[in-house]
């Protein structure tokens, strides 16, 4: 599985709309995406301003369609304003869970 960690930096009047905007594009790739297997959005709890995503996709494929995705569009047109400097992404390869422990954890990712 190929998966990133995403280090964002927001303006700290835009934390709520940042949020929400976020909740979003997470909720679309975990529902509408089969190659997404795990979407989270961490908030560091030392500096407020600071949010991380961590995802893993089936492969560079699945994270290249994320890309195009009406809700990942959404969010990078809600959200590109808010950031206070680029983020920076960390592109990594799953150990564990197995892909095949990823696939089967798969259904359980859509209860909320």
């Amino acid at each position: 599985m190929y998966s990133i960690f995403v280090t964002l930096d927001v303006k700290p009047d835009d934390l709520e709309r940042f949020t929400l905007a976020s909740f979003d594009d997470a909720r679309g790739s975990a529902r509408d995406e089969p190659g997404c297997f795990r979407f989270d959005i961490l908030k560091d709890e030392s500096v407020a301003t600071r949010f991380y995503l961590y995802e893993v996709y089936r492969d560079e494929d699945a994270f290249a369609a994320h890309k195009k995705a009406p809700h990942f569009k959404r969010w990078w047109e809600a959200v590109e304003g808010l950031l206070d400097g680029a983020p920076q992404i960390v592109r990594m390869q799953t150990l564990f869970p197995s892909d095949d422990g990823w696939e089967k954890q798969k259904p359980s990712l859509l209860n909320w």
